[in-house]
């Protein structure tokens, strides 16, 4: 099994949904984050005073599929979040040793 983990843009959401949806992925956890890398953030002027806004709204996405599956589902979310612009976010995968769903007891991938 892999754990692949997505930080993308917020208006991305649906269609990376939309995108993982139709691979056959079941479950997703969102996570609303705030981050920045070589983007470096940006100026805003408020009343004003002018300041840094170092960290961007991102939204962290995760999900656990078969390890046959991990390909086909980054494909799937690198062409749904991407806009080709500086900010666009990165994919992580790792393995995953074992899963539990707590309801059933079943385990690894009749758990997921």
């Amino acid at each position: 099994m892999k754990k692949i983990e997505a930080i993308i843009k917020p208006f991305k959401l649906d269609e990376v949904k939309e995108a993982l949806h139709e691979v056959g992925v079941s479950g997703i956890t969102v996570i609303e984050a705030k981050g920045f890398g070589r983007q470096k953030g940006h100026t805003e002027l408020y009343r004003g005073a002018e300041y840094v806004v170092d960290f961007l709204p991102k939204v962290k996405l995760e999900v656990v599929v078969p390890a046959a599956q991990a390909e086909q589902v980054v494909e799937a979310i690198a062409a749904a979040a991407q806009t080709g612009r500086i900010g666009d976010g990165k994919i992580f995968v790792s393995p995953i040793e074992t899963a539990l769903r707590i309801r059933t007891g079943e385990k690894d991938e009749a758990a997921i």
